[in-house]
């Protein structure tokens, strides 16, 4: 396996850039995710790694190896897609160990290679059955066990798992966690699915109109989110935001909007300096909105009156949307609560989660 890196990428369609000067390194064995939504030039950059698309501008580099004029035979990589890509006519056996023969790989070789990657993969009993004669994650196993067998430097996977129910893809995220602890390869994976990001990154790049918005463990971009964009996108459902302004009174800074008033904690407010009487937004994630009951444990706090807009009941948690005067925000509680739509409800807002983000810029303040 091997490290790869991407200096200053840029991609052009005529006059529209698709790519703007990312810049990432994936490093050997790593597991990396690129998210965003449909349109964010995330598959467009993994298609330049594979050598699908010209670089317009910048150097890719896999190991020390300068590829940018690499043919993508030469590249040492494996592409797995959103469609299966299986030859229907083929056994598993030989959808296998197609790419091998190609390569003039000796008989026996194939047949030792194939077997320890269907073994890995579970497949082992399948390799006499035609695609047809598979469901939708076997035959998405064949297509992983096809690019596995070749053992590429680099594995590249671009929606793999997009055409498969919600039970399948549960399933095949934890069957390529546990793929890529075996094999110890190094892959990028493409997604608009926040869900699949988290669960399966070792780090998440996420992307947005073609420029990299942020690159770093899934818990610390979920935590402490650079922008209001990957604040929005990370986490479901989103984080609420509202807006309002900084103000200081006897020292102590607060957030005022239409609705309600917050104040901030010691250990950031001075973090606010320079926003007081200034507009600024607020964002605090659902699950920091809390019923009262529950809220015992908190130190930092603040209730607020709310009325139930609607709930959503998912079965151990609840989602409720509130109205807090003009303001509407999300709260997840636990499932057991009896919140009806119309009933006054009261809310804690967990002191120690709350964001704030430049307007202008869109930056992360706290």
């Amino acid at each position: 396996m091997a490290r790869v890196l991407l200096e200053n990428i840029n991609k052009k369609f005529g006059d529209v850039n698709a790519v703007k000067n990312v810049n990432l390194e994936i490093k050997d064995q790593e597991f990396v995710v690129l998210v965003g939504p449909s349109g964010c030039g995330k598959t467009t950059t993994l298609r330049m790694v594979a050598g699908l698309e010209e670089i317009t501008e910048g150097k890719i580099y896999i190991g020390n190896r300068l590829i940018n004029d690499v043919p993508p035979k030469d590249r040492n990589i494996a592409m797995v897609f959103q469609n299966y890509a299986l030859y229907p006519h083929m056994k598993v056996y030989d959808n296998m160990a197609f790419g091998l023969k190609l390569r003039g790989t000796a008989k026996h070789e194939i047949k030792k290679m194939v077997g320890e990657t269907a073994q890995v993969l579970g497949l082992d009993n399948l390799l006499d059955r035609y695609p047809k004669q598979l469901s939708g994650g076997q035959r998405q196993r064949v297509a992983l066990g096809r690019a596995i067998v070749r053992r590429p430097e680099v594995f590249l996977m671009d929606e793999p798992l997009s055409n498969l129910d919600a039970k399948l893809r549960v399933q095949m995220r934890a069957e390529l966690q546990r793929i890529h602890k075996t094999l110890k390869a190094t892959i990028i994976y493409v997604t608009h699915d926040q869900v699949e990001a988290m669960t399966l990154g070792q780090r998440i790049a996420v992307i947005l109109n073609g420029e990299l918005q942020q690159c770093d463990e899934p818990l610390k971009v979920y935590s402490q989110p650079s922008n209001r964009f990957v604040a929005g996108f990370i986490g479901s459902p989103p984080m609420n935001f509202v807006g309002g302004k900084v103000t200081k009174k006897d020292g102590n800074y607060s957030f005022e909007s239409e609705s309600f008033s917050i104040p901030v904690p010691l250990e950031v407010d001075g973090q606010l300096a320079g926003y007081v009487d200034k507009e600024v937004v607020f964002g605090i994630r659902p699950e920091d909105i809390w019923d009262v009951p529950s809220s015992a444990w908190i130190q930092q706090k603040i209730l607020l009156e709310s009325t139930v807009d609607f709930r959503e009941i998912i079965g151990s948690e609840t989602y409720l949307y509130l109205k807090v005067g003009r303001s509407q925000l999300v709260s997840r509680v636990n499932g057991m609560c009896n919140a009806s739509s119309g009933s006054k409800f009261g809310i804690v807002i967990n002191l120690n989660r709350i964001h704030f983000f430049d307007p202008a810029s869109q930056t992360a303040i706290i």
